[in-house]
């Protein structure tokens, strides 16, 4: 079988390996264990190698180097179209190389592949869909589009799409799916959590305003009025500056501390041990952070966005709160009053996130690739 990815994600070549983002190969790696021959349309960037980029397993990649579009400015926009016709006819004859045909969406590069896999209605294809696929969600034009183009079974025939979450009314050919980080080896049973003394949170992720972690900040500093807490925040991003500046304005140099990127050793240290993991994000796929820290007990505090009340069983395995400090902290007050149920939620978390292991994401895969 000749597999072909069609994704947006930039790639990097060095001897004769081939590197992209590491969630995104680590994910791949699995699915390609299960092919003969393996073919990648991406775009390439010369850029250094960084550590938050991984190889591909397999050496014999055939990569097919795309320009990469981008419409954030007229300028860009126009060069863009220019680039769009040679994209279109390389993708082309990908696909009609291919046996199965996999487009990684949504993006601008997922939106070709989505218009041009229409013309080859007898081959196997599948889609992951890695955003937000909630039908009421307010998403940009290209993202929308997408989505109609790949729910319609008349136009994407033979194509299963794998999205995150349970959605109702949905076409026969989404299918929900999930993303794992550990393996069965790795499950543990979680520490079992004290909620009388200090409480720790932490917040795994960009600095930037999508993942709103000056939100989480603002809650926990509000939070720190009645309770003893701190907040570790670990990840770097453009917002880095002016969340230190808010720290150091507000005095809140004891309870609040960012932490910068560190590797995933330590990141996992501090998740056995932390009783809430905080994400007020405005938007989201599967995010990885929290599925992550259920692993190990920890209890989410999120808000109602995307697969995330489903992760959450709707309250069951976590917190689902408002983008309001306010509302906020008051569903976080109400939970601290019976720690019987946090105790619960957190086994319950754990449970839920240990089902979702590399091994049962790799039978799922294989399932895919062999219909």
């Amino acid at each position: 079988m000749r597999f072909l990815i069609i994704s947006h994600t930039l790639h990097k070549s060095l001897g004769n390996s081939l590197y992209a983002y590491a969630p995104y190969v680590r994910e791949m790696n699995l699915w390609l264990k299960h092919v003969d021959e393996v073919e990648v349309v991406a775009p390439e960037t010369n850029t250094t190698i960084t550590n938050l980029e991984m190889s591909y397993t397999r050496e014999d990649i055939i990569f097919n180097a795309i320009p990469s579009i981008i419409f954030t400015s007229v300028k860009n926009s126009l060069n863009s179209i220019i680039k769009i016709p040679t994209i279109f006819i390389l993708i082309f004859k990908a696909c009609r190389r291919a046996d199965h045909i996999h487009l990684r969406c949504p993006g601008n590069i997922g939106l070709l592949g989505c218009l041009i896999q229409i013309f080859f209605p007898k081959k196997i294809k599948t889609a992951k869909y890695a955003g937000n696929w909630n039908p009421n969600s307010k998403q940009p034009l290209s993202y929308r589009f997408q989505k109609s183009i790949l729910s319609n079974t008349f136009l994407s025939k033979k194509m299963q799409v794998l999205v995150y979450g349970v959605w109702k009314d949905q076409s026969k050919n989404i299918k929900a799916f999930f993303t794992a980080s550990f393996s069965n080896k790795d499950i543990i049973i979680p520490l079992e959590r004290h909620y009388d003394n200090t409480i720790y949170f932490v917040f795994i992720g960009s600095l930037v305003k999508g993942k709103n972690p000056l939100l989480a900040i603002k809650i926990v500093e509000a939070l720190q009025k009645k309770k003893k807490v701190v907040l570790e925040l670990y990840g770097d991003g453009i917002l880095k500056n002016e969340l230190q500046q808010y720290i150091n304005d507000n005095n809140l140099q004891a309870t609040i501390h960012l932490k910068g990127s560190q590797v995933n050793e330590v990141i996992l240290e501090v998740l056995k041990t932390s009783h809430f993991l905080i994400l007020p994000s405005k938007s989201e796929g599967w995010p990885k952070a929290i599925a992550e820290a259920m692993f190990f007990g920890v209890i989410p505090v999120a808000t109602k966005i995307s697969c995330v009340p489903f992760m959450l069983d709707h309250g069951k395995r976590g917190i689902l709160i408002e983008p309001s400090i306010g509302e906020a902290v008051e569903s976080i007050e109400d939970q601290l009053k019976n720690k019987e149920n946090l105790e619960r939620m957190s086994k319950a978390a754990s449970r839920w996130s240990q089902d979702y292991t590399l091994e049962t994401f790799e039978t799922e895969i294989v399932k895919l690739i062999n219909r």
